[in-house]
């Protein structure tokens, strides 16, 4: 009779681990608190030099041991509760002391002058090296050189830490938004058409 109760029972979570699917989708609040915490602390030329943290999933309160089984069989399926983007990595923390120290070096004046902007895809763009004189452009290009490599390596590098690289455009499209949300009155971006527009 054991074996028989066994037997059933085994075949029912077969069963039920057999009809479990498990949707991997683009934590789309996670990323974008994640990004407007990185970004801001790259724009505010007051902040610490320490790296954000990543967003981290609240503490489970009362999980039930039916939760605790299901989480040990299929861990995914009962983590997609909390979604959780990782942005903090040995990579992203140098990437953003970079970007930070860029910031407050070169490219903070360059954006209040109305030299560069942020273009529609993440990235910062020259748009009018006429404010400058010609024996300061090739430094002004290299410093926008510069941070658009890292700005490429971050998207990058937040999709492959997450285990996810095919969310790099998400996560790129995400991170775009948020630079020109936070972009101080008077700096320049692009618009989706690639338009340049003053905030």
């Amino acid at each position: 009779m054991r074996k028989l109760v066994y037997g059933l029972l085994t075949m029912l979570l077969v069963a039920l681990v057999g009809c479990v699917t498990i949707n991997v989708y683009f934590p789309e609040a996670a990323a974008q608190k994640a990004a407007d915490q990185f970004i801001g602390t790259v724009l505010d030329s007051s902040a610490p030099a320490a790296a954000p943290k990543g967003s981290e999933p609240p503490p489970k309160k009362g999980v039930q041991p039916s939760a605790m089984l299901l989480d040990l069989l299929i861990p995914a399926a009962y983590a997609a509760d909390v979604p959780n983007l990782r942005i903090q990595t040995a990579t992203t923390d140098a990437i953003h002391g970079r970007m930070q120290a860029r910031f407050r070096d070169t490219l903070g004046a360059l954006f209040n002058s109305g030299v560069v902007g942020f273009t529609q895809d993440g990235l910062v763009a020259v748009r009018d090296a006429g404010k400058v004189p010609l024996d300061q452009r090739s430094a002004i290009n290299a410093a926008v050189a510069d941070e658009n490599r890292d700005r490429n390596a971050l998207y990058r590098e937040v999709a492959s830490a997450n285990n996810h690289p095919e969310w790099e455009p998400q996560i790129r499209s995400t991170f775009a938004k948020g630079w020109i949300e936070r972009a101080s009155p008077g700096w320049y971006y692009q618009d989706p058409s690639g338009a340049w527009k003053q905030k």
